[in-house]
């Protein structure tokens, strides 16, 4: 039995790991913004395009890696610039509505490029390598990620306790009025949280495109969506608790992938009934469920509005 459902839950670790990566985006974003960054997810897409190009015109693979990290953290830098910072002191709604913009014209501008052609992405050498772990063979991206995963994010809660920029972001996340009045940089905050959050995705991206090798403007929809989730479960707003979300998330969609096939060899049924179909509605069913129970999520705080 545990020889069946071990693959399924080591590669449900390894798919919770990017979802993470792409969660703390929109956590981070909201926690300072209030807004729901929907043009996060088309960004890791681009990332995943740009290492494609990048590759075909002869860039070696050891560069290629650290300029798509520093293009996708500029991408982010610039999204902000553009289409967020003149809709400071407008409506949240307005702010939303620029952010669905932003995602529409990325996916066009990515069709436009690749002409909706599929994408291969390239083999990156050793993370793309086969290794076997107590019988069950994948590749070494599924290794790495949770390790990679948890390291970035420990690095990123000493940068936010203990540095000055971390302070002014949590400073600003309790009250924007008021860190603006005492004289923080509010631009320059937020403009380091979109940089923060996008290079993210593209470590994300890196990881995610080695497992699934096809690129095309699509292929930021369903992983941001499910990493919008994972935050929401966690609690928008609070980086463990989109790590953990995205984990939890990762591993139930995975093993209810591999339903089928763990149910008929514990003997419990006697042929597919095409219960891998459930594993992306199960992620959505969640968040209404979530939504439903406790809306701040698992580690969110009620926040009281003062009258």
């Amino acid at each position: 039995m545990w020889n069946t459902v071990f693959p399924y839950l080591l590669s449900g670790i390894s798919v919770g790991g990017q979802y993470a990566l792409i969660a703390i985006g929109y956590t981070m974003v909201y926690g300072i913004l209030r807004l729901i960054n929907f043009a996060h997810g088309d960004v890791f897409m681009v990332a995943g395009i740009i290492m494609v190009y990048m590759a075909a015109s002869g860039v070696p693979l050891w560069l290629c890696i650290p300029l798509v990290l520093v293009l996708t953290a500029l991408i982010g830098f610039v999204i902000e610039r553009v289409a967020y910072k003149p809709l400071r002191t407008a409506p949240r709604m307005s702010a939303m509505i620029s952010a669905i913009g932003v995602s529409y014209t990325l996916q066009n501008l990515v069709l436009y490029v690749t002409g909706g052609l599929n994408q291969i992405y390239p083999t990156i050498p050793w993370i793309s390598d086969s290794v076997t772990i107590f019988g069950a063979t994948t590749k070494m991206v599924t290794v790495i990620t949770p390790i990679l995963t948890i390291v970035l994010v420990v690095a990123l809660v000493a940068l936010i306790n203990h540095t000055k920029i971390g302070m002014a972001m949590r400073a600003v996340s309790r009250d924007f009025e008021t860190s603006q009045l005492m004289g923080i940089k509010i631009n320059r905050v937020i403009s380091t949280t979109f940089v923060i959050g996008t290079f993210l995705a593209g470590v994300a991206s890196v990881l995610y495109f080695t497992n699934y090798t096809t690129v095309i403007q699509t292929s930021g929809a369903m992983p941001g969506l499910k990493a919008f989730v994972a935050a929401v479960f966690g609690g928008i707003g609070s980086i463990p608790g989109a790590v953990v979300g995205a984990f939890i998330i990762g591993i139930a969609e995975n093993i209810i992938k591999g339903l089928d096939i763990i149910l008929f060899k514990a003997g419990i049924i006697s042929g597919p009934m095409g219960l891998a179909t459930f594993s992306d509605a199960f992620t959505f069913a969640l968040l209404i469920i979530i939504l439903a129970v406790k809306p701040t999520g698992l580690f969110g705080e009620k926040i009281t509005d003062k009258v």
